[in-house]
């Protein structure tokens, strides 16, 4: 093969590149514009008509498609749920931006994600957050989440395999806790490690779950509301 056919082809592969960037940006784009419109929409519900301009941005920016199935990488910035195996799926992009605009996040936050799945969330969070600390339960998806986390360079970051149930005692307390996957009851142990002042977001309940927002007053008490009815894969326990 002569050098000028060496060259085509290597100009060939970084056009295809750049093309397949703009396309995803482009997607992301889209995406972005149908949450906006769908915050609106149930405005009624969720009490949050417009959603803060950082997650939107941390929206814009995660790559979404790194994080599914290459077989899902086409509808990948499609507003609905996708199975990442295992039984398992990545949240709605939608409620993936409810959820991390109900923590309240600042930049200084240290955050805990109980079920870390594809990583995707934790990604979301990783830009609004200081550390971001998650626990997966199934190896399979803890490791891949992990090596894909560690390319794009989500250093802040911490990956565990365990029972997410208990939490992290190690790293706590943390100002946010976000459970992306529904207990039939609030564990004790994650209300014990959220600090004053702090928020928890988590689904909770059987065949029926509610999204809810858990606040914890200075002196230790907490105070629940419900946000709106969702449908999450049951939190697996040790």
């Amino acid at each position: 093969m002569t050098r000028a056919m060496l060259t085509m082809l290597a100009h060939v592969a970084l056009m295809a590149g750049a093309w397949a960037a703009d396309n995803y940006t482009t997607k992301r784009r889209a995406m972005v514009e149908e949450i906006e419109k769908m915050a609106a929409l149930t405005a009624d519900e969720t009490g949050h008509a417009k959603l803060n301009p950082r997650v939107l941005k941390a929206m814009s920016e995660v790559p979404r498609h790194e994080f599914v199935p290459p077989e899902e990488a086409r509808v990948a910035y499609k507003n609905r749920p996708l199975s990442i195996g295992h039984g398992q799926v990545i949240s709605q992009p939608f409620i993936v931006a409810l959820m991390t605009e109900l923590l309240q996040l600042k930049d200084t936050s240290r955050v805990l994600e109980v079920g870390t799945g594809s990583g995707y969330q934790a990604a979301v969070l990783s830009v609004l957050a200081g550390e971001v600390y998650t626990i997966e339960i199934l190896p399979q998806l803890g490791n891949a989440a992990r090596r894909v986390l560690k390319r794009l360079g989500y250093d802040n970051v911490t990956t565990k395999i365990g029972d997410g149930y208990q939490g992290w005692k190690e790293y706590a307390p943390f100002d946010a806790i976000i459970v992306t996957a529904a207990p039939d009851h609030i564990p004790r142990a994650l209300i014990d490690q959220l600090k004053p002042n702090g928020r928890m977001v988590i689904p909770v309940g059987g065949f029926t779950q509610d999204l809810m927002v858990v606040m914890k007053k200075p002196d230790g008490r907490t105070i629940s509301r419900t946000i709106v009815p969702v449908r999450f894969v049951p939190l697996i326990r040790d």
